[in-house]
């Protein structure tokens, strides 16, 4: 007699490739409208399946977990980062939890240096002049923006997405800096020619351009708070790519509007997909670049993180440890 398939439940549509063969291991059932589901509605998940498998814009916290069912043993993450899951709470509920690490590093680094030349080089205003018939023609002092090369790039967290940004950033002729818990490797610092800061505000206080590629968590939540934001120079530019709660919102935005900074591009918001009035009109007039948290959105990505998350689950059901299991942090 073969063994029963495991009750998968997924929260939102998946590539399709990925979903037919989930289809094909799992007993999966999917989330037809795609849409986020509510407290209830995962809480009634969670008690109907063995597996769940969530995306970032799915909020499992303690309250949520605490009412999980029995069955429900591995909540396999649909991303990168698990911030958006209790993982202390759910390791006391012996419930494992796995993420898709590495799929999104070159992606999200691309994406990072994008954003850094699009906001210093006027992007996105310029991409309004002709649609909007204002063009009349070349001028000397129209347009003009910022140029990178030879400027001073601060990475706040080099871990494999900072790395990477590193490497382009060298490519660009950018200087690079970098703040991180603990120095990479000399070889590594060498191989950038990187310049390490253990004291972030005295970084911040010196670069040009700066950009965030640490994890959300309650260490780093506001880490760009309100007095480290007027640190950094009114010629400056910041990029987010990471998690919007990593920065003070309504400082960034007071500071935009007063002039204090240059720029900002930011792909993740601090109550997405909430954004501010203040802040969207801070684009319409070209001192802030708003994307719709699509960094990590490439066919290929969304691909391998599936094929990570079947890898776990699989692992997981046939009585392994997952390769990608998340532990909580001490």
């Amino acid at each position: 007699m073969s063994k029963p398939k495991p009750v998968v439940i997924v929260t939102r549509r998946l590539p399709e490739v990925i979903e037919q063969r989930m289809d094909e291991l799992f007993d999966v059932r999917f989330n037809q409208t795609d849409r986020p589901m509510d407290a209830e509605a995962l809480v009634g998940a969670m008690n109907a399946c063995d597996v769940l498998l969530p995306t970032v814009t799915d909020r499992i916290d303690e309250a949520l977990i605490a009412r999980a069912g029995s069955r429900l043993k591995l909540i396999a993450n649909f991303g990168n980062g698990v911030d958006n899951i209790d993982v202390a709470a759910a390791r006391k509920r012996g419930i494992t939890v796995t993420n898709t690490p590495g799929v999104l590093t070159e992606d999200m680094a691309d994406f990072t240096m994008a954003l850094i030349v699009a906001v210093a080089r006027r992007f996105s205003e310029g991409a309004r002049i002709i649609p909007s018939g204002q063009w009349v023609g070349w001028s000397p002092n129209w347009m003009l923006g910022r140029r990178i090369h030879g400027k001073r790039l601060g990475i706040v967290g080099m871990g494999r997405i900072g790395l990477a940004v590193a490497r382009r950033a060298r490519a660009f002729g950018l200087q690079v800096h970098y703040h991180n818990r603990r120095p990479v490797s000399a070889r590594t610092e060498e191989e950038l020619q990187a310049t390490y800061w253990e004291s972030l505000d005295r970084m911040l206080a010196r670069m040009d351009i700066v950009t965030i590629h640490c994890p959300h968590t309650p260490a780093t939540f506001h880490l760009m708070s309100a007095r480290r934001l007027q640190l950094l120079k009114p010629d400056a530019i910041l990029v987010n790519t990471a998690r919007g709660e990593i920065v003070d919102s309504e400082q960034l935005t007071d500071l935009l509007e007063s002039g204090h900074l240059a720029g900002a591009g930011l792909d993740v918001y601090e109550h997405e997909p909430a954004i501010s009035d203040r802040l969207a009109r801070l684009a319409d007039v070209g001192r802030v670049l708003l994307l719709p948290h699509m960094g990590s959105a490439t066919v290929e990505s969304r691909i391998e993180m599936g094929e990570k998350v079947i890898i776990n689950i699989k692992t997981f059901t046939d009585g392994h440890t997952p390769p990608d299991r998340v532990l909580p942090q001490l």
